[in-house]
C-alpha cells in the first residue's frame, strides 16, 4: 500500500521538496534496497531468536519511519526515513511468511493460506492509491505516509494475542561478514547504475560498480564455505525453486517499473488527477488480488509447471500493451495492460512464496521465505532503479534539457509549448524502452521455464508442491 501510494504522490512530492533526478529515484527505491539487503539476515535471525519478536519490532520501526517520512521537509531526510522503514520491512516479510506457514501444516491449506497472504499485497496495491488519492486531494503529500500508522497500531495490538512464537529448534550463528557483504555489494552496484543514468557515465561510477560486483562474488563464494550460510545456495539445485525465485525477481522488476513510470505517465503526460489515476489502477489490482487467491486452485488443476510458465506470458503480453500508449491517449492501453499482466503477477506472487516454503524443512521456513521475499524486494528496487534509470537516461538525452525529470521540467517557469511536448515525448520514449526490456526479459524466462522445468507426473497437479522435492521436516518448537 505504501509503495503504490508513493508512486502516485511523486509528482506532488517533487513539486514540494524539489529532489534531483537521482534523489527522486532514491526516494522511491531506497526502501526496497534496504529490505533486499537485510531480508536474508533477518529471516535467519527470526528463525533462531523468535519470529513474532521480529514482527513486533519491525512493525514499530516501520511506524516510526512512516511518521518521520510524513513530516520531513528535505529529500535527504525523506530518504533516511524511507531507509528506516526498510529496516522494519526487512523484519516483517520473512517472519510473517514463516508464521503463516507454521499455522497451516497441511499442504493444501498452506498453499491457499500463502495465496491469501500474497493477495494482501495486491489488496494493498488496490486500496493504497484510492486512499492516497483522497488524501492528496485534501492534504499535503506527507499525509500518504500516515496511512501506515493505523495499520501498525492494529497489528501491535492483536499480533501478540493471535500469533504464536516459533523459532528453529537448533539455532546457529548468523555470519556478520555475510550480512555486510550482501548489503554493501547491492548498494554499491545500484548506486553506480543510478548515478550513471542521472548524471552520465564516469570512471568513478564504473569503479564503484566493479567494487560492488566483486563484493557480491565474494559473498557468494563465502556462502559455499560456511556451515550456517546466510544464503543457502543448495536450495537452488531444485529447478522449480530456481525458476520460481527468478520469476519473483523479474515479476517485481516489471511490476515496479510499470507502476512507477505509469503513475508519472497518467498524471504528467495525460494530465489525469491523482485520484483519477488511482481509480484507473483498480481493475488491474482487482484481477491481481483474485489471481493470488485463486492460484492454489489453478495449480491443483493444471500443475505448478504450467502455472509458472503461464505467469510469464500473461505478464509479458500485458506489458507489451503499454508500448501502444502515446502522449495524447493511452488510458485504455494502461487498463488492459494491468488487467492482463495482473493475472501473471498474481500467479507468480503466490507460486514464488509457496514453492520456497514447501522446498525446505519447517524450521528453515523463515530463511526460505527470506529468499523468496528477497527476490521480490530486490526486483522491486531494481525495477525502479535500473529500468527507471534507463527511462531517465533517455529523457535526459531526448528531452529539452531544462531538468532531469518530467515533473520538474513541466514546472519550469516560461517553458514553451514545444519544449513541454518534447519533454512528454521523451518521457514516453523512455517508458517504452523500459517496458520493452521488462517484457523481453519476462518472455525469455517463460521460454526458459518451458524448456527447463521437468514435466510433472499425471497426479502432480493434485498436489500443490508435487513439483518440489520434499525435504524432511522437523517439528517446530513453540516458545512460551
Amino acid at each position: 500500500m505504501d509503495n503504490s501510494v508513493l508512486y502516485l504522490a511523486m509528482p506532488s512530492l517533487t513539486e514540494a521538496i524539489a529532489p534531483t533526478a537521482g534523489q527522486a529515484l532514491w526516494i522511491v527505491d531506497i526502501y526496497g534496497f534496504v529490505v533486499a539487503s537485510l531480508l536474508i539476515a533477518f529471516g535467519n535471525l527470526g528463525d533462531r531468536h523468535g519470529r513474532l519478536r521480529f514482527l513486533l519490532g519491525g512493525a514499530s520501526l516501520f511506524g516510526l519511519g512512516s511518521a518521520g517520512a510524513a513530516f520531513t521537509g528535505t529529500p535527504e531526510l525523506l530518504i533516511a526515513s524511507r531507509a528506516l522503514m526498510g529496516i522494519g520491512g526487512a523484519t516483517l516479510l520473512p517472519s510473517g511468511l514463516a508464521i503463516v506457514s507454521s499455522l497451516f501444516p497441511d499442504v493444501r491449506q498452506r498453499a491457499r493460506a500463502i495465496g491469501i497472504f500474497a493477495a494482501t499485497f495486491a489488496a494493498g496495491f488496490a486500496v493504497g492509491p484510492v486512499v492516497g488519492g483522497l488524501l492528496l486531494n485534501h492534504f499535503w503529500w506527507g499525509s500518504v505516509f500516515l496511512i501506515n500508522l493505523p495499520v501498525v497500531a492494529v497489528f501491535l495490538t492483536f499480533a501478540p494475542k493471535l500469533l504464536k512464537e516459533v523459532r528453529e529448534a537448533r539455532p546457529g550463528r548468523v555470519d556478520p561478514l555475510s550480512v555486510a557483504q550482501s548489503a554493501l555489494g547491492i548498494l554499491l552496484v545500484v548506486y553506480a547504475v543510478k548515478t550513471a543514468a542521472a548524471e552520465g557515465l564516469s570512471v568513478g561510477q564504473l569503479a564503484v560498480g566493479a567494487v560492488g560486483v566483486a563484493i557480491l562474488v565474494w559473498f557468494v563464494r563465502r556462502q559455499l564455505t560456511l556451515d550456517e550460510p546466510l544464503l543457502d545456495l543448495k536450495l537452488f539445485r531444485d529447478r522449480v525453486f530456481t525458476v520460481a525465485v527468478l520469476t519473483g525477481l523479474l515479476s517485481l522488476v516489471a511490476w515496479a517499473a510499470a507502476g512507477y513510470l505509469s503513475g508519472v505517465y497518467l498524471q504528467s503526460v495525460l494530465g489525469f488527477s491523482v485520484l483519477t489515476a488511482a481509480f484507473l489502477a483498480l481493475p488491474g489490482a482487482a484481477v491481481l488480488t483474485t489471481a493470488c487467491v485463486g492460484t492454489a486452485g489453478v495449480v491443483e488443476r493444471l500443475g505448478k509447471r504450467t502455472a509458472l510458465i503461464a505467469s510469464h506470458f500473461f505478464m509479458g503480453t500485458g506489458l507489451v500493451l503499454l508500448l501502444f500508449a502515446g502522449t495524447e491517449t493511452g488510458a485504455v492501453f494502461y487498463i488492459a495492460s494491468t488487467v492482463i499482466a495482473g493475472v501473471g503477477y498474481g500467479l507468480s506472487f503466490s507460486l514464488v512464496a509457496e514453492t520456497a516454503v514447501a522446498a525446505v524443512p519447517a524450521e528453515r521456513a523463515g530463511s526460505a521465505g527470506a529468499i523468496a521475499e528477497t527476490s521480490n524486494e530486490l526486483g522491486n528496487a531494481l525495477g525502479v532503479s535500473l529500468l527507471g534509470s534507463l527511462a531517465a537516461f533517455l529523457f535526459r538525452l531526448l528531452g529539452p534539457g531544462t531538468d532531469g525529470t518530467l515533473d520538474t521540467t513541466l514546472s519550469t517557469p516560461g517553458l514553451s509549448a514545444d519544449d513541454a511536448e518534447q519533454a512528454k515525448e521523451a518521457f514516453v520514449t523512455g517508458l517504452h524502452a523500459a517496458i520493452g526490456v521488462a517484457a523481453a526479459l519476462t518472455f525469455a524466462l517463460g521460454l526458459l521455464a518451458l524448456r527447463w522445468l521437468p514435466r510433472e507426473k499425471p497426479d502432480a497437479a493434485a498436489e500443490p508442491d508435487a513439483a518440489v522435492e520434499e525435504l524432511p521436516r522437523r517439528e517446530e518448537q513453540p516458545v512460551s
